[in-house]
C-alpha cells in the first residue's frame, strides 16, 4: 500500500519512519522545507517530495497516485488540506488540529466514498477513543475529564516549557476560548482560566487550566459534564496570561516606525527559538482520562494514565510518539479492514469498536506507549 505523509515536522518524520519499518508500506513524505526532508536522506525506503502544501490544488494533484494519506500539516492549513484530500477521493488520517468543524466535510467525504479520521493524535485522539469506548459500554455516562500536557523534563527559566508540536498551535491554547459541558450546558470560559494543581507520578505537581480541547466530544458524546485541561509546570499560566492580556498574541497589525506589524508575528520570533526542543532534550507527555458512568445500576470510574518520555534508542520525542503512533496505528487499522466507515469520523467513533481500540492500544504498547487502565466501582 502506498502512503503519503503531508508534513515532515516533529511528528510527521517519526510517522514516516514507523510506517516504513519492515517494508510494511511504500512511504512518501511531502514538505516545502528542504531541511525537513533531509531527515530522510539516508533512507532509500522513504521517498520525498518538495511541495507547497498550502496550495489546495497542489495537494489534490500530489495525493492522486497514493492509496492513503496522512495529514500532519499545521492547524491553520489543516481544514483546506483535508478537504483537498477528500476531493481527491483518498482515505485519510488527519492530525492537524484545525479550528474549523471537522464534520463540515462529512457530506463531501461520503459523496467521494472516503474514510477520513480527523483529530487522531494523543489529545484530541486517544483521549477521545478512550472516552468513546467507556461511553459505549456504559448505560449512562456522567462525567469525562481529560488532563494532558507535553513538557520538557528539564525546567529552564523563564518559561519552563518547550513546544513539542507546532508553536503556532500552542499559542492557540492560550487564546482560543475554552468550551466545556457543565450540568448538560455548554460553557465558554477564557483559555488559561480555572487553574488547579494536580499531582502525577513521575513528574510531581502540575497546574491545569481550561483549554478548548473537547472538540467533537461536545457534540458526539451524551455526557452532562465534560472538560479538557492542559497541563504545565507551576507558574506558566501567569506568564502566558500577562503576554496575552498585554496584546502580544494579537493577530491585528499595529504601526511601529511606519510599518504594520502583527504582535503575534513579533512574539513568535522571540518565543519560538526559546521554545525549540533541541536534539537530545527529553520531553514528557502526561495524560489522565477519567470517565464515570452507570452500568446495570452500579456506578464506575475508569481511569487511563499515560506517562511517556523521549525514546533514548531512536531519539523520537514523546509527543511525536504518542501523537504520531496513534495516527500510524489508525493507518494500519484501515489497511487491515477493521474500520471502513465512510465520511468524516471523530476518534470517539473508533472508540466504540472494541477491536479497533485493542488494535491501537496493543500497537502503541509494542512501541512503548502504554496506557494504564484503572476501574473502580463507586457504588
Amino acid at each position: 500500500m502506498k502512503v503519503i505523509i503531508l508534513g515532515a515536522g516533529l511528528v510527521g518524520a517519526p510517522m514516516a519512519f514507523d510506517l516504513a519499518r519492515n517494508g510494511e508500506f511504500e512511504v512518501t513524505v511531502a514538505d516545502l522545507g528542504q531541511q525537513a526532508l533531509e531527515k530522510f536522506s539516508n533512507r532509500p525506503d522513504i521517498l520525498t517530495v518538495q511541495r507547497d502544501l498550502s496550495n489546495p490544488e497542489y495537494v489534490k494533484g500530489l495525493v492522486k497516485d497514493f492509496d492513503m494519506v496522512l495529514s500532519a500539516v499545521p492547524g491553520f492549513m489543516g481544514f483546506n488540506t483535508l478537504k483537498s484530500v477528500i476531493e481527491a477521493g483518498k482515505n485519510v488520517i488527519d492530525i492537524a488540529f484545525f479550528p474549523e468543524n471537522l464534520f463540515d466535510l462529512d457530506e463531501l467525504a461520503r459523496k467521494n466514498n472516503v474514510t477520513a479520521i480527523s483529530d487522531i493524535g494523543v489529545a484530541p485522539g486517544m483521549s477521545n477513543i478512550l472516552i468513546g469506548y467507556v461511553d459505549s459500554i456504559m448505560d449512562k455516562t456522567e462525567r469525562a475529564v481529560i488532563y494532558v500536557g507535553g513538557l520538557p523534563k528539564v525546567r529552564e527559566w523563564p518559561y519552563e516549557y518547550k513546544a513539542v508540536f507546532s508553536p503556532v498551535d500552542v499559542i492557540e491554547e492560550y487564546t482560543r476560548p475554552a468550551r466545556y459541558i457543565e450540568n448538560g450546558h455548554m460553557v465558554t470560559r477564557p483559555a488559561l482560566s480555572d487553574p488547579e494543581l494536580i499531582n502525577f507520578d513521575g513528574i510531581g505537581t502540575l497546574e491545569a487550566f481550561n483549554s478548548d480541547g473537547l472538540r467533537s466530544l461536545a457534540d458526539t458524546i451524551d455526557c452532562p459534564n465534560m472538560i479538557e485541561k492542559t497541563l504545565r509546570y507551576k507558574g506558566h499560566i501567569d506568564k502566558m496570561a500577562v503576554l496575552r492580556e498585554t496584546g502580544f498574541f494579537s493577530k491585528e497589525p499595529i504601526k511601529i516606525n511606519g510599518m504594520m506589524i502583527s504582535p503575534l508575528d513579533f512574539t513568535s520570533k522571540l518565543l519560538f527559538p526559546k521554545w525549540k526542543l533541541k536534539k537530545g532534550e527529553v520531553d514528557i507527555t502526561v495524560m489522565r482520562v477519567i470517565v464515570e458512568g452507570e452500568k446495570s445500576g452500579k456506578s464506575y470510574r475508569y481511569t487511563y494514565d499515560l506517562f511517556d518520555t523521549l525514546d533514548p534508542q531512536t531519539g523520537v520525542h514523546s509527543m511525536a510518539r504518542t501523537t504520531g503512533y496513534t495516527a500510524t496505528m489508525a493507518v494500519r487499522m484501515i489497511a487491515a479492514g477493521l474500520y471502513d466507515k465512510k465520511g468524516v469520523s471523530a476518534p470517539e467513533f473508533v472508540g466504540k469498536n472494541k477491536k479497533c481500540v485493542d488494535f491501537i492500544l496493543n500497537g502503541l504498547a509494542e512501541r512503548g506507549v502504554v496506557y494504564r487502565e484503572g476501574i473502580v466501582e463507586l457504588g
